[in-house]
C-alpha cells in the first residue's frame, strides 16, 4: 500500500502537530523508502540535505509519528527497531541472506485465540525469517558454479 506525503501531513494537521522542516523530511524520507528503515539509515540518508538534523531530532521525530499512529515500530531482530510507514495490518518476512525486509497481505484479524478474549490487544504483528527468492537463486546459481 503506497502511503502519500500529502494525506501525512493532512493527519498531522488534524492532530495538531507542528509540521517543522525536520519533521516534514523524515516523513518525505519515510514515503520514498519503502525498505523499513533504522534510525541510522533515515539519519544518513537526510544528512547531507538538513545538515542541522541529529539523531536526536530523528528518534523524537519517530517517537511522535508512531504516537500519531501514522508510523508503525517494527522489531524482527532484538537489537534492531525499524520504521514502517505503512500502519495498516500486514506481515514482514525478514531474508536472512540479505537482510531485506518484505511485506506481505495477511488477514491478521482472521487469527483468533479465545485464550485472548479477556485481552485489550493493542498490536498484531506477524514477522517471518528466511530466504528470499532472489537469495536463493543466486545460492543455487553459485553452486552450479
Amino acid at each position: 500500500m503506497k502511503v502519500e506525503l500529502e494525506d501525512l501531513i493532512n493527519e498531522l494537521k488534524s492532530k495538531k502537530i507542528r509540521l517543522s522542516h525536520q519533521r516534514l523530511k523524515v516523513l518525505e524520507y519515510l514515503t520514498q523508502n519503502y525498505n523499513h528503515p533504522t534510525v541510522d539509515q533515515i539519519y544518513n540518508g537526510l544528512h547531507d540535505e538538513v545538515p542541522t538534523l541529529s539523531k536526536t531530532t530523528v528518534y523524537n521525530t519517530l517517537n511522535s509519528l508512531t504516537e500519531a499512529g501514522l508510523v508503525r515500530v517494527i522489531n524482527i531482530e532484538d537489537n534492531e527497531t525499524r520504521y514502517d510507514i505503512n500502519t495498516g495490518d500486514h506481515g514482514h518476512f525478514k531474508c536472512q541472506s540479505c537482510r531485506k525486509i518484505y511485506d506481505f497481505s495477511i488477514d491478521i484479524d482472521s487469527f483468533k485465540n479465545h485464550e485472548l478474549d479477556d485481552f485489550k490487544i493493542n498490536d498484531k504483528n506477524v514477522y517471518f525469517k528466511g530466504i528470499c527468492p532472489t537469495c536463493l537463486l543466486n545460492k543455487k546459481t553459485k553452486q552450479v558454479l
